[in-house]
């Protein structure tokens, strides 16, 4: 054996056996090279906002980086089903216009690729509890974070990479690249911002601009670094679902008198509300009139956002209650009519608050909280008659599925109705409401508004016609420039009408109504910055020193 070894140590390098590379370092390989690809194209596409079609494109990107790191490393831990939720819910962003509707979609595609790696770690996603799916987003944030490093340091066994040939140099110069660029921004913008020469020898560069460069690696290395992460949760085996799976219970168990008590004494709250405030629940105008000082602005918009509160606390409250619960018979008998009574009082609660919302949007009219609001009130109602049909049936499991599952059918059904399109519609048909149709707020609104804005325009007077006309010329001048990676259908859209209807919009504004607008805000802007009038029984000295 020593001869053989020495024998070895004389051979010449290009004789002697190359290095196997494990299933790991290789998948570990293919990874990093699939996330700096997708910081690239993530560093072309999603730089113009707001994001549109970019984000879609974006996406197709993810999935063919997924399979082919799935082909390259000849593993199948990809759990691919994932892929067409994701793509269907960045092509909602190619779809309307609404900021409101694209942060909701951020929002849901980050919960689908968060369910994609928590799947392919080994965790249920259809038969799971509420700890399993809070787990998913945890572990989805813990591998975004840490992005490269495990990578780097545990998956890749460097000494496994042949160090002859193209191969060996190559992963020598991507190591020393990694290393050096962090490096080389911190301390080169700290010399720059030290001496103004330096500063100047680097942004005078032919053809380059030092903060248009960093802007660009700063942005490719945040998306390559969150991509590492994905992917390695998607291909590379972790423990940490099974470890959370393994963990014991909580030492802390709710018998049948505790939360007989907890959920008992909250029953006798709601009741007592329920039966004193059940006059002004459905009294509707007539309370309001019969108390004076009383509009509908107090009587609904208070009470609303409160009851939406207290509504969005109970489901929670019934689970964790429901969690700690002791496993007998007598105690989830106890529960289940416990928390049905509960359930009872909460639906006249949510019904009050709906009533009370829509007597304000019949006197005031629809705005994007209140709308989004409501819908959200509306879920609310489906997941609480899903609980009574899972939770309280002993089918906890299926219960936080169906309430994603709901969750998406209501997002996909307020891109059918397009928000910002209803608000228009609404507010633009209510003859006889308190408050008239609010111009210059529907003209700032997305593009999926314009068509019902330029539809209600012949309605208002001429000030507010000028008012709207002008917002919407600002906002989606045809002649603005555009960027196609932002595109979406209802900002094309909006864009094509104003352009249809460019003549008339710029005929709403005559000279002779330029000037009372611009008198009626110089008014205004006095009315603002005048001081305001001591009472006469107070002199100045006297305000300053009570000021004092």
């Amino acid at each position: 054996m020593t001869g053989d070894a020495e024998a070895m140590e004389l051979a010449p390098a290009a004789a002697r056996p190359l290095p196997v590379m494990s299933p790991r370092t290789r998948t570990g390989l293919c990874v990093l090279a699939a996330a700096v690809s997708l910081g690239v194209a993530a560093d072309v596409l999603l730089r113009p906002m707001p994001w549109g079609l970019n984000l879609a494109l974006w996406m197709l990107e993810v999935c063919g980086a997924t399979l082919a790191v799935e082909r390259w490393s000849g593993t199948e831990r990809a759990a691919a089903g994932w892929m067409p939720g994701a793509i269907a819910v960045s092509l909602l962003m190619a779809w309307r216009d609404s900021p409101t509707l694209k942060a909701l979609d951020v929002f849901a595609l980050l919960a689908v690729l968060c369910l994609a790696a928590f799947r392919a770690q080994g965790g249920p996603v259809v038969l799971a509890g509420v700890g399993d799916y809070l787990l998913s987003l945890v572990a989805g944030a813990g591998y975004a974070i840490a992005g490269a490093v495990p990578v780097l340091g545990y998956d890749v066994k460097w000494g496994e990479i042949p160090r002859g040939g193209w191969s060996g140099r190559a992963a020598a110069v991507v190591r020393g690249l990694l290393f050096a660029a962090p490096l080389l921004l911190v301390f080169g913008a700290l010399l720059a911002a030290a001496d103004a020469a330096f500063e100047g020898l680097l942004t005078g560069l032919p053809g380059i601009r030092m903060d248009v460069v960093i802007g660009h690696v700063v942005m490719a290395g945040v998306f390559a670094w969150l991509s590492s992460g994905f992917l390695r949760a998607l291909f590379v085996s972790g423990s940490a679902v099974a470890k959370a799976k393994a963990a014991p219970a909580p030492g802390f168990r709710m018998g049948v008198v505790e939360a007989g008590i907890v959920l008992g004494t909250l029953n006798a709250l709601f009741l007592a509300f329920v039966v004193v405030q059940m006059r002004w629940f459905f009294g509707g105008a007539g309370v309001v009139a019969s108390q004076p000082g009383l509009g509908y602005a107090e009587y609904a918009r208070r009470g609303f956002f409160e009851l939406v509160t207290v509504a969005a606390l109970v489901l929670p409250l019934l689970l964790g209650v429901h969690w700690l619960l002791r496993g007998d018979g007598r105690g989830e008998r106890a529960f289940r009519w416990l928390a049905g009574v509960q359930l009872g009082l909460l639906s006249v609660i949510m019904a009050s608050a709906m009533w009370r919302m829509w007597m304000y949007q019949a006197a005031y009219g629809l705005t994007e909280l209140r709308l989004y609001t409501t819908a959200f009130m509306l879920w609310l109602a489906v997941v609480f008659g899903w609980f009574a049909a899972t939770v309280l049936r002993g089918r906890r499991d299926r219960f936080v599925f169906g309430a994603l599952v709901s969750g998406a059918v209501t997002l996909g059904a307020l891109h059918l109705a397009s928000p910002d399109a209803v608000i228009v519609a609404v507010n633009a048909n209510r003859p006889d409401a308190e408050q008239r149709f609010d111009g210059a707020y529907a003209s700032s609104l997305s593009g999926d508004a314009v068509p019902g804005v330029l539809r209600a325009l012949p309605r208002l007077n001429a000030d507010e016609r000028c008012l709207a006309a002008k917002s919407l010329l600002k906002q989606w001048a045809p002649s603005a420039r555009t960027d196609w990676r932002a595109w979406s259908w209802g900002s094309w859209r909006a864009r094509g009408a104003i352009a249809r209807h460019q003549p008339e919009l710029r005929a709403a504004c005559t000279p002779e109504i330029e000037q009372r607008l611009r008198d009626r805000q110089q008014a205004e802007r006095e009315r603002r910055t005048a001081p305001i009038p001591l009472p006469q029984s107070e002199t100045a000295d006297e305000h300053a020193a009570g000021a004092e």
